[in-house]
């Protein structure tokens, strides 16, 4: 059946399908208050899971609200708030970097146009779209592991790398699905179609014909 459609339309029905099994979902799944907050636990992210970034900020963010609070955040004593998150000297070097960037070019305020948050350290296009959309602000689709297998499972793109996977899905997509994808993604990667051992046998895409996996090269 998936032979049969053209990447459109499979893309629209796997979205459908995507939509009416896990409804409404959140935009993000990391767990903030403030949008300083939000920008910091989204760098603490990457090579992490949300669930391990929500434990380990539950406290990080008693201390650290604003962007000020991250600006002048003492390096050492960082490095031990988020050990949990790994790779913890390096992201707390981007950390720090970035909200004293944007304290000092950009007047304590986040910026809101994707080419001005690219500029700040640790701040690629996953993260500036995740910002963004938080705001209602759409000017791309975030892209982050969850997104880049699934795509490359379901037949709609051939690329493995992220800037690449997005514009293969923005020109799939309408504009108003983009805000949604990443979240409905992130969801059915986590609950059946795993990075190791995908559940095939119980995923109602596999089973409407949607996803031409089996039998092809997995991604990695």
């Amino acid at each position: 059946m998936c032979d049969k459609m053209d990447k459109k339309e499979r893309a629209q029905k796997i979205y459908k399908l995507l939509k009416r099994e896990y409804g409404s979902i959140p935009r993000l799944f990391l767990d903030h208050r403030t949008k300083a907050q939000m920008l910091c636990a989204i760098i603490l992210s990457a090579q992490s899971t949300d669930a391990q970034i929500n434990k380990l900020t539950k406290e990080l963010f008693k201390k650290y609200k604003n962007v000020n609070d991250f600006a002048n955040a003492l390096p050492k004593e960082f490095e031990k708030e988020i050990f949990s998150s790994g790779f913890y000297k390096s992201k707390t070097k981007r950390v720090i970097a970035c909200f004293q960037m944007i304290r000092d070019e950009y007047g304590g305020k986040i910026p809101g146009e994707i080419s001005e948050l690219v500029k700040l350290p640790g701040v690629g296009r996953k993260t500036a779209n995740l910002v963004l959309a938080s705001n209602n602000k759409i000017e791309g689709i975030a892209v982050d592991t969850h997104v880049a297998r699934l795509s490359y499972r379901f037949g709609l793109t051939k690329n493995k790398d992220a800037n690449k996977i997005e514009k293969d899905l923005m020109e799939i997509y309408p504009k108003n699905k983009w805000i949604e994808i990443n979240g409905l993604y992130i969801t059915h990667g986590r609950e059946i179609c795993f990075a190791k051992k995908p559940i095939c046998s119980k995923c109602f895409l596999n089973k409407s014909k949607l996803c031409p996996r089996v039998g092809v090269k997995d991604f990695r």
